[in-house]
């Protein structure tokens, strides 16, 4: 367990937090929240040992194996692979081992060190490696690759895997998704929600945090409090928290006014009738948790365009690429006012490429791109961050906007993304990510379009900006064509999904659980593919391998099946008996016997718990090692 006791920590003179106190259990996943410099990353260096408390105690069992992903990549010449694979230290200690008494010709030495490689794991690492790299999105031909020759965003996915590589005891996690596409968030959601281990986790990505966590750690105006439950449930208990404040609540009845005025629009539809039930969903989720979020600091909206033409933009069989090569053929879209159109698809798939089209910056190799002469876009992309002028400030980036603005109206617009007091006039350059994302949001937002095309919008935010601009989307009367990982945005402001896949763009019909499964379907293939690539067989003797394979193969499956089932049991058992525990009714003088007898149970299914997910690795580990055998 890791033991926080009156913990304080400071920045230089300002108290981070102070006095906090709380324990994290093995096995559980915590998520931190907070705002941008709120302390959450300084913790995490404490429990890294980078950092001391300046008041108070942190202890942790000696000998944990705490991983933790790396902040900078070396521009090494070593395969990614093997980079990947060096995340399991205590294998590259063995395998080091096993190199010297290989040397030394010390035979019984040599048969404890591969018995030893054996009970890891080792045998697999690479399967393991590979399996781990192309969950984040790295073909198989790019795994012999040097480091080196990858750009710093797949670099910091090198980085993560390396980490998840790691065997550890406690994995500590800060922003893993601000360098993933959509379907590499998916995968690494399922991966860690199998996790054993304890883990610690920093994201502003709310469905993340919601599948993954059962504890939030949240840190604000100097306190840092622990709730037990994803964070879903530590925005009913904060709302609940705030709900006193009368102002508050007048200001979250406005924003959910923004969201039903737009369901309204939403369910006219008839056609989408399915996204519009999410929609409805979202806005009952809204009314339950909009409270939590009153004392955000930002407040913007979209004005309502001038001109609205219908349609604003139209591609004619439009083929997009560059050079000789085509990613998409013979596109198609046709953008009207209102519409709301997310795009899906593979990393690669041409998502990016298609939005730069859209906003002009890249012509297609043939057909028509097709604009309304009245058409005003709004356009952001992470290249457009670089396009800031580091040397000025905020407001001088407003006045070059609208020249007869002044410089109060200026100063009024600019707080509403938090840009505040002598912040308004600070040169840029000194600015986090997240702060130069907020002032590129802002001057897109100030030029009032009428077609907002956004890649990646959330790159950066913490979940107090993405909830202001989740609403102020939800309210705007232009189009959106937006890209994002994070599916909180694409179900609150989207009504239609474009899959971009297979040199394609076409409407998808579903949802974003059905674009999971279908992520799902399209690596099944792969396990085809290695049958296709075998030796050609008579059809007997391919019977009788695909017999043989099945009746190795079904115990194994139904060892991982049973196990997977035993921990998800004993998960939700634990839960159940921690939501008993967090009722401070059951500390009362007359509850004393239901405490000691939840408390005895608690014993048990921890203890449970840790055996089932120690059977659950071997059955994974046997699994794998059976399918090498088989395919070699």
């Amino acid at each position: 367990m890791l033991n926080f006791k009156n913990l304080s920590l400071r920045r230089g003179a300002r108290v981070l937090f102070a006095n906090a106190s709380f324990t994290v259990h093995k096995g559980q996943k915590v998520g931190f929240t907070g705002a941008n410099g709120a302390g959450k990353s300084s913790l995490f260096a404490l429990v890294k040992g980078e950092l001391h408390p300046d008041e108070g105690d942190f202890s942790m069992p000696p000998g944990l194996e705490i991983a933790h992903v790396a902040q900078e990549t070396p521009a090494v010449a070593c395969s990614a692979i093997d980079y990947v694979i060096d995340g399991d230290q205590q294998l590259r200690r063995l395998q080091q081992q096993l190199l010297e008494a290989e040397q030394a010709d010390e035979g019984l030495k040599q048969a404890e060190l591969h018995n030893a490689l054996d009970v890891i794991g080792g045998y697999t690492a690479n399967a393991r490696a590979s399996r781990l790299m192309n969950g984040l999105g790295f073909t198989a031909d790019q795994e012999a690759n040097a480091v080196s020759s990858f750009s710093g965003g797949w670099r910091m996915r090198l980085n993560l895997a390396q980490a998840l590589m790691c065997r550890s005891d406690v994995l500590l996690l800060d922003e893993p998704t601000n360098h993933l596409d959509l379907d590499a968030v998916i995968w690494l959601q399922d991966w860690l929600c199998k996790y054993p281990g304890t883990l610690l986790l920093i994201s502003h990505d709310r469905d993340f945090l919601d599948t993954i966590t059962d504890h939030i750690v949240h840190i604000e105006q100097g306190q840092a409090e622990i709730y037990t439950g994803n964070y879903s449930a530590f925005e009913r208990m904060r709302a609940e928290k705030l709900s006193q404040q009368q102002s508050a609540y007048l200001k979250q009845q406005r924003e959910i006014a923004h969201i039903q005025s737009f369901v309204d629009r939403f369910k006219a539809q008839a056609t989408k009738a399915r996204q519009a039930q999410s929609r409805i969903k979202a806005l009952e989720r809204m009314e339950l948790i909009a409270q939590a979020h009153v004392d955000s600091p930002f407040d913007f909206s979209f004005a309502k365009p001038q001109k609205m033409p219908n349609p604003l933009l139209t591609l004619e069989k439009a083929d997009i690429g560059y050079g000789q090569t085509v990613i998409i053929k013979q596109a198609g879209l046709s953008i009207s006012p209102g519409d709301r159109i997310g795009l899906l698809g593979p990393n690669g798939a041409g998502k990016s490429s298609l939005i730069k089209v859209l906003a002009g910056e890249m012509q297609p190799l043939t057909g028509k791109r097709l604009e309304a002469e009245s058409l005003k876009i709004g356009y952001f992309a992470q290249h457009q961050l670089e396009q800031l002028r580091l040397d000025e400030s905020p407001l001088w980036h407003c006045q070059q906007l609208d020249k007869q603005a002044t410089e109060k109206e200026l100063r009024n617009f600019l707080g509403g993304f938090d840009f505040r007091g002598d912040k308004v006039l600070e040169a840029v350059k000194p600015f986090s990510g997240g702060e130069k994302a907020r002032l590129v949001l802002a001057l897109l937002v100030y030029q009032n379009p009428n077609l907002l095309l956004l890649d990646e919008p959330t790159n950066h935010l913490d979940l107090e900006m993405r909830h202001a601009l989740s609403v102020a989307l939800q309210d705007y009367q232009g189009a959106i064509v937006i890209v994002s990982h994070d599916r909180h945005m694409l179900r609150s402001v989207t009504d239609q999904l474009l899959l971009v896949a297979g040199g394609k763009a076409q409407p998808f019909d579903g949802d974003l659980d059905d674009y999971r499964q279908w992520l799902v379907e399209q690596k099944r293939p792969e396990e085809k593919l290695q049958i296709e690539d075998a030796p050609v067989v008579s059809r007997k003797d391919q019977r009788k391998l695909e017999a043989e394979r099945r009746q190795k193969h079904k115990p194994l499956f139904d060892a991982l099946k049973k196990a997977e089932a035993a921990v998800e049991k004993y998960h939700q058992e634990q839960k159940a008996i921690e939501s008993q525990l967090a009722d401070p009714d059951i500390y009362a003088d007359s509850e004393k016997d239901r405490l000691k007898h939840t408390l005895a149970r608690k014993v048990q299914i921890d203890k449970a718990l840790e055996d089932a997910e120690t059977a659950w690795m071997e059955a994974e580990e046997a699994l794998e090692q059976t399918k090498l055998e088989l395919a070699e």
